[in-house]
Parts: structure tokens; sequence; C-alpha cells
């Protein structure tokens, strides 16, 4: 006999049941199999002799009575208290007691039998001497703690007096709900820690029926325990505390919050609350009532529905036992029957031997015949390989040869014969090819599946579909095998079932998903070729795309095995290489602006398309753009603003480097003759090409983005081209002789620049017909943008705009005029009130310079500047004919005829402004009605006709200085301190209201 049936295995002997238990199940089982069925017999007799013994405690008329002590009165006397214990005492030791029942399997916990409903306390220190050993799951639930739910009558929990259980278990018929709560309260099963100092809580018992139970000790009525799982209870080893009274805690759930007495209590006058806070206590109460019966309803239903599976899963697990030692013990006497078993055994081993034997000679023999026979089948399916009507037969040929090859391989391997090993691989060695062949048939087929289904051969898609399940089968197969194998090698090995069959796995699945992917990267290769030829095209270059997603919904699912779900296959492959195919291009740090922006509306449109095919954009993960559309948006109007900032420096290079070099061949004239730069137009149709760009991405936020950058950077052409100018011309303050070489270029220059702001905001060309360039701007981008950008932004920005044109452009006449006094009159405004200006005509040689000019630059000066232009050198010459007053010898002597040289001067000057009637009637005549105010100054007596001349000079000129009426008074050949003094006194208590700026503010 061998050697695991020597001896009949008892019940309990693990060592001889290896095979079918194992240690865990019952790791303290040391009884028979009858020594249990006994247990169980006395279990069930013992259940049905205390079925009727149920008795009910009464305790309402008590707990009634403490309900109305916590309601009225807050705290209670030690007697009462001391009373209210024995009182329950008296009901927990009255409880008869009963010897508890063991389990089937030898606990050393005692044993808390709930099956009669009843409630049953024990003191776990009388029997914890020694320590307990681990309870077995299947094991009663043990009676280590009294119930934690005892506090169904009472509003508080107070510590229990010494108190020494029992030494057995006493039992007694209490109400139905102090008996489902008690066996419910039991510890876990796993609770193996002894206890010998915990004290027993207060107990009171209550008859059936809904009662308040404390919500301290209750889940929350909607949270009922999932299956298998306790409730969330107290442990019971812990020593019992106080629970807070409603008055004073606010915090335990289920438990309204009141306000304490004393702090209601504080005055005589409070007494009067007394009826209104008794009705509101007692509807708290009624509210507190209220919830915890439905608290203690729902937990009745959770303990009981819990008591049912805890016994349903014991019965399973005695049940599975009991049949698994009866199996043990057929097999077992079986074995022993059968005196010759081992010899029987021995030649049924050697008959499948010699079997197997045959049928690998027989395998051996036909391989080849069957291997030419599978090469008949693939050239026939040469000759058409778009239906391939041997696919099938094929395919089975080669499994069945493969797998003989794998078989007879192993066991050579087994064998550890290395030369039969070496002889089979040369004797299987053909098989390979034709794999291959077949694989080469298989994969053309996969790789025109969708060719396939679009011209309706369903046949042979079913045929592939058929081959590519039974791999998928085979390789699950020995996947498990495997698996197995790795956790179980030796139970395996006994199997002959489980080491037939493949051997290896073949991965036609996988090779199918991988052709398809396969198929489509070829059309995605042929998709980026036509998109960088032209980026408006992106839709119609992946027409082909949705085209094959339309052609699995339709056609190709009812062809497949339902469970690959081959359209969600499909377009999981298909979304997934289309968001790589789109991510290759986004992170192109060179990728142009067109294909970016086709890119971004792509987004939309694919999504849009895909979900006519039934595919939200929630289903479609992840996001075709990675969720970088606000990223590409960014990247768009950062590309349109950075080519914006090299257009804009790149023109003002060429700008300032063909200034500064005097590039007459830079400048340009318009249709009606005005001098202009060459690149101002230029720089317009360039604006106006990123304004259609940003556009184009029918997106607010990026125009008005590019729309911020055209502003700032027009602004900042503007101030550097002012600061270039003021830098050029300051150079001139102290004139060289190449400088003055260059002075015309100079000049020609601003008036260049002049005419170019006035351009850019003049819309009244009658001559031309157009609008400027500013306005024309405003049309191009209003349509695109928000009506509250427009408003809050756009129209302030663009005022500012035409404001810093206007500057601009004065302020290059306003340079033009200082070049030509700077220049020109250098030697010639020294001599102003010096005895040189009465015999020289100085002022008709300025005079004729001025006429000069005007002749060479009226003609290519915008019309609109022309009255600036005048204006400026009236205003120029007054201030410098004032301030010359300071001249080094100016003096005015009483008989000099210095009178009527100022009359001279006057009428030289008018008689030139004269000739351009607006300005001179406008402002010009006026201004230099300040020359009289001079020339009273000059005549005034001394003392006080001095004093009343300025105070009237100062009335209408607000802004006249004090020095420059101290100079003028010091040129008087009678000029005394005297007069500066009066002067400067009637100036301190002169007071004269500020107004415009007027011509005497220039003057210094």
């Amino acid at each position: 006999m061998p050697t695991h049936q020597k001896g009949k295995p008892g019940a309990g002997d693990s060592s001889a049941t290896s095979r079918f238990f194992r240690t865990s199940i019952c790791p303290d089982a040391t009884l028979s199999v009858a020594q249990r069925a006994a247990a169980i017999e006395q279990h069930i007799n013992h259940i049905n002799r205390y079925k009727d013994k149920e008795t009910t405690i009464r305790a309402k008329g008590s707990r009634e009575k403490l309900r109305d002590e916590v309601t009225e009165n807050e705290s209670s006397s030690s007697g009462e208290v001391d009373a209210e214990k024995e009182y329950l005492w008296l009901n927990t030791s009255s409880i008869d007691s009963e010897t508890p029942l063991l389990s089937l399997t030898p606990d050393t916990q005692p044993i808390l039998t709930t099956t009669t409903l009843t409630t049953t306390t024990t003191n776990h220190a009388a029997t914890s001497s020694t320590t307990s050993q681990v309870s077995s799951p299947y094991s009663s639930l043990s009676q280590s703690a009294p119930s934690q739910f005892a506090t169904i009558a009472t509003t508080k929990r107070r510590p229990s007096p010494s108190f020494e259980s029992p030494s057995a278990t006493e039992v007694s018929s209490a109400g139905f709900v102090s008996s489902v709560l008690s066996f419910a309260n039991a510890p876990f099963h796993t609770d193996t820690k002894p206890i010998t100092t915990s004290k027993p809580d207060p107990l009171v018992l209550s008859p059936p029926g809904p009662e308040p139970v404390s919500s301290a000790v209750l889940p929350a009525p909607n949270e009922s325990p999932t299956r298998g799982t306790w409730p969330n209870l107290p442990n019971p080893n812990m020593a019992p505390q106080k629970l807070k009274t409603m008055t004073d805690d606010s915090n335990i759930d289920g438990v309204v919050a009141m306000p304490r007495l004393e702090d209601l209590l504080r005055h005589p006058e409070d007494l009067d609350k007394i009826p209104a806070l008794k009705a509101e206590y007692s509807r708290k109460k009624t509210e507190v009532d209220a919830q915890l019966r439905e608290g203690l309803r729902d937990q009745l239903e959770t303990v009981q529905r819990s008591i049912s599976q805890l016994t349903e899963g014991q019965r399973h697990v005695l049940k599975t036992r009991d049949e698994l030692q009866g199996i043990d013990k057929l097999c077992a006497e079986s074995q022993g029957t059968v005196g010759d078993f081992s010899q029987i055994d021995k030649l049924a081993r050697i008959q499948r031997n010699f079997e197997a034997t045959i049928m690998m000679k027989k395998g051996l023999e036909g391989f080849h015949t069957d291997l030419a026979e599978v090469e008949r089948l693939l050239r026939e399916d040469d000759q058409d390989l778009e239906n391939q009507p041997n696919l099938l037969s094929a395919h089975m040929a080669i499994s069945r040869l493969r797998d003989f090859r794998d078989e007879a391989m192993d066991q050579i391997r087994k064998a550890q014969d290395s030369s039969s090993e070496t002889t089979l691989v040369e004797w299987f060695q053909g098989l390979d090819s034709v794999i291959e062949w077949f694989d080469d048939h298989l994969g053309t087929a996969i790789m025109n599946l969708i060719p396939l289904v679009q011209t309706d051969n369903r046949s042979m898609v079913v045929r592939l579909a058929l081959v590519l399940m039974n791999e998928e089968k085979n390789d699950a197969k020995v996947r498990a095998l495997q698996e197995a194998q790795k956790d179980h090698k030796a139970l395996a090995s006994r199997f002959k079932s489980m080491n037939l069959g493949p051997k290896t796995v073949r991965g036609y699945k996988e090779n199918f998903l991988k052709s398809i992917e396969l198929y489509a990267q070829s059309q995605f290769e042929k998709s980026k070729e036509a998109f960088l030829d032209d980026p408006d095209k992106l839709e119609k270059s992946f027409k082909w795309f949705f085209n094959d997603l339309f052609t699995v919904k339709q056609g190709m699912q009812s062809l497949m095995p339902k469970k690959w779900k081959i359209y969600k296959v499909y377009t999981n492959i298909y979304h997934r290489m289309m968001r790589d195919w789109l991510l290759e291009f986004v992170n192109d740090p060179e990728l142009p602006t067109a294909t970016m922006l086709a890119i971004i509306h792509w987004s939309d449109k694919y999504y849009k398309k895909m979900e006519k095919l039934g595919w939200k954009q929630s289903d479609l993960v992840p996001n075709v753009l990675d969720d970088r559309e606000g990223e590409l948006v960014r990247d768009w109007r950062n590309l349109i603003i950075k080519a914006l900032d090299e257009w804009m420096e790149r023109m003002f290079t060429t700008d300032k480097k063909s200034f500064l070099e005097r590039d007459t061949d830079a400048l340009d004239t318009n249709a009606d003759g005005y001098f202009r730069t060459k690149t101002l137009g230029d720089m317009w149709r360039m604006i106006h090409e990123q304004i259609m760009a940003a556009s184009s991405s029918d997106r607010t936020d990026v125009t008005e983005g590019v729309i911020d950058a055209m502003f700032r950077a027009l602004k900042t052409r503007q101030t550097t081209w002012q600061t270039v100018l003021d830098e050029e011309c300051a150079r001139y303050k102290t004139p060289t002789a190449e400088q003055s070489e260059g002075l015309q270029q100079l000049q020609d220059w601003l008036i260049a620049v002049a005419n170019d702001q006035i351009a850019c905001i003049d819309d009244n060309d009658e001559a031309s017909g157009q609008l400027g360039y500013l306005t024309r701007f405003k049309g191009a981008f209003e349509p695109l943008v928000t009506p509250k950008y427009l408003a809050s932004r756009a129209n302030m920005e663009l005022d500012n705009l035409r404001d810093g044109y206007v500057d601009l452009s004065t302020h290059c006449i306003s340079l033009f005029i200082e070049l030509i006094f700077t220049v020109d009159f250098r030697t010639t405004l020294p001599d102003f009130f010096t005895p040189k200006w009465y015999g020289e005509f100085a002022v008709k040689r300025m005079i004729s310079t001025f006429e000069d000019y005007m002749t060479d630059y009226s003609a290519v000066l915008h019309p609109s500047l022309t009255d600036i232009l005048i204006e400026e050198l009236s205003d120029e010459l007054l201030v410098r004919y004032l301030s010359s007053i300071r001249n080094k010898g100016a003096k005015f002597r009483r008989q000099d005829p210095f009178t009527d040289k100022f009359k001279d001067d006057i009428l030289t000057i008018f008689g030139f402004f004269q000739k351009f009637p607006d300005a001179f009637a406008a402002t010009i005549k006026d201004r230099w009605r300040v020359v009289d105010w001079l020339v009273r100054l000059l005549e005034a007596e001394k003392g006080a006709g001095v004093v009343a001349v300025y105070e009237a000079f100062k009335t209408e000129y607000w802004d006249l200085q004090l020095s420059w009426v101290e100079a003028v008074l010091r040129s008087r050949d009678d000029f005394e301190r005297s007069m500066v003094s009066a002067v400067k006194a009637k100036a301190a208590e002169l007071y004269v209201e500020r107004g415009v700026e007027t011509i005497m503010g220039k003057v210094r």
C-alpha cells in the first residue's frame, strides 16, 4: 500500500488528508466526526428545550421615572443613584443560569447561544485564568462582555459597582429587543485578548416594542451594514464612560442641543419662562424619542439580517466540512478495498504510455505528408488571396502540426536527450516556413480587412474572425496553464489534461491589432503629405478616417465576435493614432502658422464628425490635442504678435538707418507730390494681413490680443521716431561744416515723417479721396472684436494713437523751424537791439529765408501742416525776437529811434505772414501785439509809470516772466534799481487768474 494509505485517517488528522484539506480551514480541529455529530445534536436539543422559556422583565415604570427625573431636574441625589444601580443589578442577577454549549471546534472561550433571543451576561474574568486560544472561524459568538445596547431606558450611563459574576452563564428569558441587542453586541470571533478587569455596564431590560435608544450607541438610521460585515459597535472591553446629558452636550449625533437651565433661570423674573421652557423641552423630547424609535427599528432589522447571514454561513461551512470528510473517507476505503490497486495503476500507466508512443510514431511518420497537404492548400490560396477558400482548413492542419511538434519537443526536452532533440528539430524544420507562409496570407487578409468589408466579402471576414478567435482561446489556455504551473507546478504536473494542447502563446490576436495600426499608419502618412502641401485640405485628407470607422460600425460588427467590441477597438486605435499624429505637429517648434491654425480648427470638426459616428467627446480618451487647445491658441496668437513685432522692428531699423545716412532714396512722394517714407504703406499692409490672420482663428480673444499688440507697436514706433529725431537735431545746436552739408536732407526727412503722421489720421484728403490709415485700421478689426472691447479699450487706444500722430507731426515741424533758427539765423539774432540793429535789415533777411523755405517745401508738405508751419514760424520768431532783449550790448537810449525800428520790423514781418490770411487773422496778428507792451515798458516813466504798465501787462498775460521784465528795464539807458524794486513789490501784491498759456510763457 502506498505511504499515504497507511492507517485510516481520523476526521481531525490534517496530515492524513492534505490532499483535500488545508490547515487554515480549522487549525484547532481535534474531534472526530462522531463527536462533532453528537455536539450538533446536543446543540439542537438545547435550542428546542429553551425555545418556550422566554420571560420578560418589566422595567417600564422605573425607566419612565428616570426619564422624568432627567427632564425636570438636572441633578439627582447620590441616594437615588445608588437605588437605581441596585435596581439595575437586581434585574441582571435574576437571570437563570445555564451551562453553555460547546462548539464543534474546541474553542476555549465561552459561547453565547442566541437562537432563543435571550439576554446573556458573562464575567469573562472568571474563565480567563489561562490565555485564550484563537477562536475558530466556525465557533459561536463569544460572550466576553455585556451588551452595549443596555442603555435604552436611561439617558446617562453610570459606572457599575464592584460585581462578581456567577461562575456559570446566567440566562434569563428577556424581551425581544434586549435579547437581539445582547446577541448583536457580542465581540468578534477574532477578539482573542483575555479580559480580566472589565466591569459590566448597568443593564435595564425593556419590554418588546419600539422604545427610544440612545443615539450614542446606534448608527445613523440610513446607514445599514453591508453584507458580511459587523456594525461599528463600541468595544465591550473598554471601561464604561458617562454620557453627557442633553442639556450640556450638543455634539452627540441625534441629541438636540439645549441651553443649560442654570443659564436660563438666573433672575426671579425668569420664573415666568418655566411654562415656555417646559413646552420647549417636551417638544424636543418628542423629537428625540421619534428619532430613537426610528434608529432602533433600523438597528433591529440590521441585527436580524446579520444573524440570519451568520447562521446561514455557519451552516454552509459545516456542510462543506462534512462533505470533504466523506470524500476523504471514501478515498481511503476504496484504496484499502482493492488489494492490488498499485499493480492495476502501474499497468494502466504502461498502457497509456504505449498508446502515446504509438500516436507519436504515427504523427512522426505522417508529419511530412500532412505538411505537404498544407502547402497544397496554401498554393491554391495564392491564386485567390482575396477569398482564400482554404483558410480554415490550412489553419486547422497547421494548428495540429504545431501542437504535435510542441508536444514532441517538450517530451524530448524532459528526457534530456540532446541527440534525439537535434533529430527532431531537423525533422520539423519544414514547418516554420509553412507557418510563415500561412501568416503572410493571414496578414494580407487583415491588412485588407476594411476593403473586404467594403466589397461585401463577408465570407472571408467571418473565416478570418474564426481563425483569430480560435487562436485567442488557445493563447488564453496557454497563459492560464503558465500561471497555474508558476503557482502550483507540482499539482499541475499530475493532471494530463493540463499538459496537452498548445505550449506557447502565438499572439495572433495581438498581431491583428498591430495590423490595424499598420494599415492606418500608411493612410496617416498619405494624409501628412497632403496636409503639408495644403493645410487648408486637412479635412479632405482625412476622409478615409471616418469612412473606415463607418465601415466597421455598419459592416464589420456583425461579422466579429461581440466580446471583441471591434468598433470600439478600431475607434480607440484610430483616435490614439490621430492624437499622436496631431501632437507630432504641435510639438514641432518650427510649426508654420498656417499649419497650427488648421490644427486648431480641426479639433472641433473632428469631435463633431465622431459624434455623428456615435462617440461623445468624453468617450474619446485622451483628448485629441491633449487638452492643449488653449495653449495652441495662445501660441497662435503669440506667433502673429511675434511676426508683427519682427516686421515693425525690421522696418524701423531700415528707416532709422536711412535717416541717419540721409538717404533720400528711402523717401518717396505720393500721387500729390508730398514727401513720404517708403515703408509707411508696407507697414499698414502688413498690419492688415496680420489682422486677417488673427481673424482666421474665429476667436475674438486671439484677435483682441493681436490688436492690443498692434496698438503697442504703433505707439512704440511713435516714441522711437521722436527720440531718434531729437537726438539727431540736438547735434545741430553746435553745427559743423559737415553737418551743414546734410541739413537739407535732414529737413527733408522731418517733412516726410511729419507727412507720414498726417497720412495716418487724415480722413479728409479730398485730393486722393481715401481715408487715413488709422481709420482703415479700425474698420478692419472692428467686426472681429466684441463691442465691449471696442468701447472699453479699442476706442481709447485709437484716440491716443491719433493724438500721438498729431503731436509727432507738430514736433517734426517744430524741429524743422528750430533748425532754421539754429543754423540759418545763428549770426543774425545776437545783433538784435544792439547798435547794429538800427543800421541793418536783419528782419528782412530772415523773412527772405522764410520765403525761400516756403517756396521749397510748400509743394511737398501736407496742406494741413502748412498752417502749423506758419504759426510755428511766427511763434518762434516772436519768442526769439523778445528774448533778444538779453543780447549782449542790447540798450535802448531815449534819443535812439527804437520805436520806429520796432514798427519797421513788425511791418516787415506782417508783410510776410499776411500771405497766409487764415493763420494771420486767427493767431499771428494778435500774438505780435505783445511787442507793443515791450515798447510801452521801454517808454514808460520811471516809478509809477513803469509799475502801471507792468500791472496792465501782467493782467493781460498772466504767465509774464518777472525776469524778462527786469531784463527789459535794465536795457533802458535810464535804468534805476528802484524801478525793479517797485515792479517786484507790485508783482508780490498782484493776483492774476491763471488761464491758457500765452506766448509770454515761452519767453524767458
